[in-house]
Parts: structure tokens; sequence; C-alpha cells
């Protein structure tokens, strides 16, 4: 679920499936840029994304969106990056005196470590995993999924004649886009969830997901109290602050920066890139903070 292929070697499509719409896209050739992208709506209650399976409720209707968004950039493309809801995935940092070289050890390790603290078959889930930067001690971001919610997604682009051979959540996709050469908060804002990720020195030290389902249009004075928690945890383990927040999402975030900025005093931008600049739209135009998920998967 976490890719670390070069630009070169990754798909250069990605397809982001949300609460209420499928986003496609396709990098340009040089793997630098966004060039084309396109999405379908879903109905209502298509996606139940969670840790318990199901998560597709509507599965012709997901099959439906995932044609439709990916036949128009795909071309002759069939390898992909999937991107799920950051509610089907657990993403953990981790920390360790020591990891086996040996990927088959390491993961046999982690799951020992986290077997009791996730509230699913660890055994049987999808791990991938990643070093996470720093020095001394090994430390990892692991990223775990039940089976049966992963097969789900997968078994959807399959059936429409699509590989998913990277499969990654939302906000790791969009961390992509994100350079933080200094303390900088991420917050992803999608119909049913609050993502925050805190990072820093290119390395994450935070990330952390709240609900809020079916409330899209989260308030600038809901959205400071929910992100208020992890920055207090940073300034009180860290003895830094916060210096930047980016602010994006499948939801409209466009009103939310200065309202934001205003009620935490933190300088407060939407997150999107020259990556995403010049994309063409073949269909719905999007914001571009909307498509940080496609284009940090495609970018990183």
């Amino acid at each position: 679920m976490i890719s670390k292929q070069s630009k070169m070697d990754r798909p250069k499509l990605a397809c982001e499936i949300g609460a209420d719409r499928v986003i496609a896209a396709r990098a340009a050739k040089n793997a630098t840029s966004v060039d084309i992208y396109s999405s379908r709506r879903l109905a209502t209650g298509a996606i139940s994304a969670s840790l318990a399976s199901p998560n597709v409720l509507q599965g012709e209707a997901l099959r439906q969106a995932i044609t439709g968004a990916l036949g128009t950039v795909a071309a002759n493309s069939k390898d992909l990056i999937a991107i799920v809801p950051d509610a089907s995935v657990r993403v953990l940092l981790l920390e360790f005196d020591s990891l086996p070289d040996e990927r088959k050890d390491a993961e046999a390790i982690i799951r020992f470590r986290v077997k009791k603290s996730l509230p699913f078959d660890v055994e049987h889930a999808a791990l991938s995993y990643a070093r996470n930067g720093g020095n001394g001690n090994v430390k990892i971001i692991a990223a775990l999924a039940p089976g049966a919610v992963m097969k789900e997604y997968e078994a959807a682009f399959r059936d429409c004649g699509y590989a998913p051979g990277v499969v990654i959540p939302s906000t790791l996709a969009t961390l992509g886009m994100v350079t933080a050469d200094r303390p900088t908060m991420v917050v992803k804002v999608d119909v049913n969830t609050t993502s925050v990720a805190i990072v820093d020195k290119e390395s994450l030290i935070l990330l952390r997901m709240l609900d809020h389902p079916g409330r899209p249009e989260v308030s600038a004075q809901e959205l400071a109290e929910q992100i208020h928690p992890s920055m207090v945890f940073f300034e009180d383990t860290y003895s830094s602050r916060i210096e930047q927040v980016l602010v994006t999402g499948l939801a409209d975030v466009s009103r939310l920066g200065a309202a934001l900025q205003s009620e935490i005093g933190v300088r407060v931008s939407e997150l999107n890139g020259s990556g995403v600049s010049a994309a063409e739209s073949l269909g719905e135009t999007l914001p571009q903070s909307m498509l940080t998920g496609v284009a940090g998967a495609l970018l990183t």
C-alpha cells in the first residue's frame, strides 16, 4: 500500500475512490506533472469506508464510475495506482531498535507488534511499510487493512479491466504533494472524515483520522477544534510550533482558509502545486485541492 517506486517505474494512472466521487488522472510522460484528469460522481451510500467489510455497497455504481473516469484518461494503459479512503486503512507510526532487511521477516515483526492494537485479523491483513527517515532507531510507516476490504476495492478495478499494482490510502497519497522543511500540518477534509498529518523535515510525525459522517460542510471553528489537540501534542512533544497548515480534500475547502487561519493563528493555505496547475479536465472541472490524492500518488 506504500509505494517506493521511482517516478519513471510507477504506473502513469491513478484513481481515487471517495465517498461521493471517483477521480482518475494520468501523469505526463516525464512524470513531473498531471496531464489530464476526469471524475464521476457516486450515489450516496455506494461506499461505506471502514475497517469492516463490506465497504462497497453498490458495486455496479462503483464500477460504472471507475469505468467512466478511467476510460477518458487511460488511453491504452491498464496498470494503475488505486487510492482508497483513509477509513479503510489503519496507518501506524512505529519505532524499533532494529528491523531485519528481509521483508518477510520484517513484516512478521510488524504484525506481532500491532496484533493487539488493531480491531481486525492482523495475520491476514494487507500490510505495507516504509522507513520514515530519522536517525538512530528504525522508524516505520505501516499501513494495514483487512484483507477482505482490500479485495473489495481491488476487485472493483479488476472487474473494469484495470490492474491495481499499488494501493494506497488517501492521505498518504496526498503527502506526496507536500514538501515540508518546517513543521507543517496537512488537513484533508472529505465527506465523512478529516485526516490530520504533521510533517517536518520530510518525515511524517503524526497521522490521525476523525469522523464526521455525512457532514462535508465542516465549519472553520469545528475544524480548529479537531486539529487543536494535534497541534498541542506536537508543541509539547517536540518543543516546536506548527508553522503552516495546508488544507485539502475531496470536500470543498476553498472557503475554509481565511476563517481557519483566524481561529488558530497559523498561516493556512490550500494544498495544490505546480504539478496539477496545468492539468486538463475531461469533464467537470475540480479545484486543485481535490486532485492532491491522485497527483501525490503519481508525482511523489
